[in-house]
C-alpha cells in the first residue's frame, strides 16, 4: 500500500467565538491510502487544544503511512489496527482511509464494515444494514444576542431542530441574552448549551437552574476540564443534564464518568476512530450515560466517519462542515439540519477540488 499527504487550509464563513477561543481558519490533512488502483481517504485538522500544529500533523501521518507499508493489503491493516503512540486524531484519520479502501474493494459503505459492538473483526462484518441519518445540532458562537437570533431563525427556516449556543461570555448575562433570543426566535428548537469549562462549581449551581427555565436541553462540560470528580458531583444536583466532553477524551475516561453524568460527547479525532467510538458507546450501554456524536471544525472527509455512526447517538453534532465558507467535500448533507450517510462504497464522499501533495 501507498500513503500520500495533502494539506489545505479550511476558512470559516465567520469566526467562531467560544469561551476560550476565536477561530477563522484551520488546516486539515487529508491522508490518502492506495492499493490496487483504488484510494481510500482520511481527515486530520489541526487543534491548538488538543496540541496538533500542521507540522507535527504531517509528521506523524507520513510515518503512519509508513507503517501501513508492511501490510499486504488494506483489510488486515484494518483488522490489526496498529495505534502506537500517535495522537488520536492521526490513529482516526488512518483508520478512516482504510475503512474508505476496504469499503470500496469490497462493495460496502462504512456503516456496513463497522460491527456493532466495535470488535475488531474483519471488515466484512456487517454492521448497520441502513444509512444511517441524525439531526444535527448546529453551533452558534458568543456573538451578540440580536445576531444569535437572526442566526437561529435562519437555521429553523433551514429545517434545524437543534440549535447548541456557545456560552462562557465574561458577563453570564450576556449569555443569557442570547439564549433567550435564540429560543423566542427559533421556539421549536432543542438547545444545547456548551461552556467549553467556563464556569465555576458555583457558578454552575447558580446558572444552571435559570437555564433550565429557559428550556435548554443539557449542558456540555459547564466546568473546566481536569476534575471529573467535580463534573461528577455537580451532575448529582444539576436540574439539567450535563454531557462530558473535554473530561472523556479516552475509553478509561469515560469509565470513570459512565453513569456519573447523563451523557458523554465522544468526537472520533480525540478517542482514535470510529471503532474506539463504538467501544465507548458499548461501555456506557444500559449505564445512564448517553452518547452524544460530536465533531472538530472540519470538511465532509472528516466528518464522514462519525455520520456512519450517527444513528447510535442521542445527540448528534456534526456540523463542523458546515461552519466553513468553502467544504472541498461533499456527500453527508446537513445543510437542511440532517447529516445522511450514504450507501455508495467506503465513506461516500467525493472531493471538490485540490490542494498541496506530498508522498509519504
Amino acid at each position: 500500500m501507498k500513503a500520500t499527504l495533502r494539506t489545505v487550509r479550511l476558512a470559516l464563513a465567520e469566526p467562531l467565538r467560544i469561551s476560550r477561543s476565536t477561530m477563522t481558519a484551520r488546516d486539515a490533512v487529508w491522508f490518502t491510502v492506495e492499493h490496487e488502483g483504488l484510494t481510500g481517504h482520511g481527515e486530520a485538522v489541526t487543534s491548538v487544544y488538543y496540541g496538533l500544529n500542521t507540522a507535527e500533523l504531517e509528521r506523524q501521518l507520513y510515518e503512519a503511512g509508513l507503517d501501513l507499508g508492511r501490510f499486504g493489503d488494506p483489510e488486515s491493516a484494518l483488522r490489526e489496527r496498529p495505534a502506537g503512540d500517535r495522537p488520536p486524531a492521526v490513529t482516526a484519520a488512518a483508520e478512516a482511509a482504510l475503512l474508505d479502501l476496504c469499503g470500496k474493494r469490497s462493495g460496502l459503505p462504512v456503516h456496513r464494515l463497522l460491527d456493532a459492538k466495535g470488535a475488531r473483526t474483519a471488515p466484512n462484518t456487517p454492521g448497520t444494514p441502513s444509512a444511517p441519518s441524525a439531526r444535527t445540532a448546529r453551533t452558534i458562537g458568543i456573538v451578540p444576542a440580536q445576531r444569535a437570533a437572526a442566526q437561529a431563525r435562519s437555521l429553523a427556516d433551514s429545517g434545524f431542530t437543534v440549535i447548541k449556543v456557545k456560552a462562557g461570555a465574561p458577563d453570564p448575562e450576556d449569555d443569557l441574552d442570547r439564549v433567550r433570543a435564540i429560543a423566542s426566535a427559533a421556539p421549536r428548537a432543542r438547545l444545547l448549551l456548551d461552556p467549553n469549562g467556563a464556569w465555576t462549581s458555583t457558578e454552575a449551581l447558580q446558572l444552571l437552574p435559570r437555564y433550565a427555565e429557559l428550556g435548554v436541553e443539557a449542558v456540555e462540560q459547564p466546568l473546566a476540564p481536569g476534575d471529573p470528580e467535580a463534573l461528577a458531583r455537580l451532575a448529582e444536583r444539576s436540574p439539567l443534564p450535563l454531557i462530558a466532553d473535554e473530561d472523556a477524551v479516552t475509553y478509561e475516561d469515560v469509565r470513570r464518568l459512565a453513569g456519573r453524568v447523563h451523557g458523554v460527547n465522544v468526537k472520533l479525532a480525540k478517542c482514535g476512530g470510529p471503532y474506539e467510538a463504538l467501544r465507548i458507546a458499548e461501555l456506557i450501554e444500559g449505564s445512564g450515560t448517553e452518547l452524544m456524536l460530536g465533531c472538530l471544525t472540519a470538511s465532509t472527509l472528516g466528518l464522514a466517519p462519525a455520520v456512519h455512526l450517527a444513528d447510535r447517538a442521542r445527540w448528534a453534532d456534526l456540523d463542523g462542515h458546515l461552519l466553513l465558507a468553502d467544504d472541498p467535500w461533499t456527500g453527508i448533507g446537513g445543510a437542511d439540519g440532517v447529516v445522511r450517510a450514504s450507501e455508495l462504497p467506503g465513506l461516500g464522499v467525493r472531493e471538490r477540488r485540490v490542494g498541496r501533495e506530498d508522498a509519504a
